[in-house]
């Protein structure tokens, strides 16, 4: 077969492939669903429903106390991830290059590089969109204050215990800066101060495996003002499904919420950061108060950004305001806002998001790209792997003999999806 790959190329896609996670900073701190290809491909819009957190509530069981009424049906709440990036880099190889069989490696190399890097970014970009714990700081990264923080937001929120994984990564310059904090004063020589001396290395901080990026999520400054909400009463009741009409069922999917705020000068964007006066972040479990203004995030504009219009925003505000057993269960504030209540942003100046989250609140799903082996036959040919993480890597070569040029494209199927918006956020630095 004029198109059958060298021994060479074979040598260097596995040496690729097995370096192929090393590459994915955000790829290998997530967790990982590997569904099925065929029972995904056969699933509705290429979604799977996955379960979130039960939380539950206590009631007063002593002696002589009658709970009946305390016995109350389950709400599990799930929400949709699917396979929504399809990634391939593309290029064309004379028959003169070839002759320099560095040039298709160095290539080769590059193309592994983009394909992982879209993995990252896609992760980047999910943590720091749908994350909706935000720390805001007023100076420049510093270190373990700023990370502490963060930690406290976790802590305080009831989001702990034994098989919690804590990962922050930060910019490039934000955690540079942050070393440079621990080897600067050199007051000791022990490891911290040493590695962050010579390498710029944080390690674990403050709970969090710390991780630097090349890349993270850019969040421009807010601009609208005088937001207010629109409306009273405006809180969420979870529910697990909807019924049509019809009597046909389906999941709802509960991290959003769509409210109606006003605006009086300029416009509210996707990935704004806000809140709203009067309502505290409540204990996940206890639903202590908090003392803390909830954070919040707008992940679409469905009916205008400026004016009077909707959002949607998450985490949904669960107040308790119907008193539903699901409500008091994933009651996530103390209170419900008032008509008028001020929005405020927290996002005021342009930054990189140092995107921090519990493992378990974001997973990505590996898909696959299937082959009709028929086409070994017409002139192609394929190379296909799958990583330790279970990403399948896939490479095809086909030659046109009218321009003697070799066509290549290396091609990756993946999804990213946030399971709880609540367990995930970042850290904005340098605001006003």
């Amino acid at each position: 077969m004029a198109t059958a790959f060298s021994k060479q190329e074979t040598v260097k896609f596995d040496a690729l492939l097995a370096g192929f996670d090393d590459l994915l900073v955000f790829g290998r701190n997530v967790s990982v669903f590997n569904a099925d290809p065929t029972i995904l491909e056969r699933s509705q819009g290429l979604n799977f429903w996955r379960p979130t957190p039960y939380v539950s509530v206590s009631v007063d069981g002593a002696a002589g106390t009658d709970i009946s009424a305390s016995f109350t049906d389950l709400t599990q709440l799930s929400v949709p991830i699917g396979l929504g990036y399809n990634k391939a880099v593309p290029w064309a190889m004379t028959s003169d290059d070839l002759n320099d069989p560095q040039q298709r490696d160095r290539k080769l190399t590059s193309a592994f590089q983009r394909l992982a890097t879209d993995i990252n970014v896609a992760c980047a970009n999910v943590a720091a969109l749908q994350g909706t714990l935000t720390v805001k700081r007023t100076s420049a990264a510093s270190g373990y204050d700023d990370i502490s923080l963060a930690d406290a937001v976790m802590t305080e929120q009831g989001l702990v215990g034994d098989a919690v994984e804590r990962i922050m990564v930060l910019h490039a310059r934000d955690y540079n800066l942050m070393a440079g904090n621990i080897a600067k004063p050199q007051t000791s020589a022990n490891p911290k101060v040493n590695t962050a001396f010579e390498n710029a290395y944080l390690g674990n901080v403050s709970g969090f495996d710390t991780f630097k990026s090349d890349y993270t999520y850019r969040l421009t400054a807010a601009t609208a003002t005088g937001v207010t909400m629109n409306g009273a009463n405006q809180y969420y009741t979870p529910r697990a499904v909807s019924t049509a009409t019809t009597g046909e069922q389906q999941n709802v999917d509960n991290r959003h919420q769509t409210i109606s705020i006003t605006v009086t000068a300029n416009t509210v964007k996707v990935g704004d950061k806000f809140t709203i006066a009067g309502v505290n972040a409540c204990h996940h479990i206890s639903k202590a108060d908090t003392g803390q203004l909830k954070t919040f995030t707008i992940v679409a504009i469905v009916t205008g950004a400026g004016g009077t219009g909707t959002v949607q925003i998450s985490p949904p505000i669960i107040s308790g305001g119907g008193s539903t057993q699901a409500e008091l269960e994933y009651k996530n504030v103390t209170a419900t806002p008032a008509n008028g209540a001020a929005i405020t942003f927290l996002n005021t100046v342009s930054a990189n998001i140092a995107p921090f989250w519990d493992k378990r609140a974001i997973e990505l799903l590996p898909g696959r790209n299937g082959v009709d082996e028929s086409v070994l036959s017409n002139g192609a040919a394929f190379m296909r792997g799958t990583t330790e993480l279970g990403v399948d890597v896939i490479v095809y070569k086909w030659f046109d003999i009218k321009t003697k040029k070799y066509l290549y494209r290396a091609d990756t199927r993946f999804g990213v999806g946030m399971t709880n918006t609540e367990m995930a956020g970042g850290i904005l630095f340098s605001q006003t």
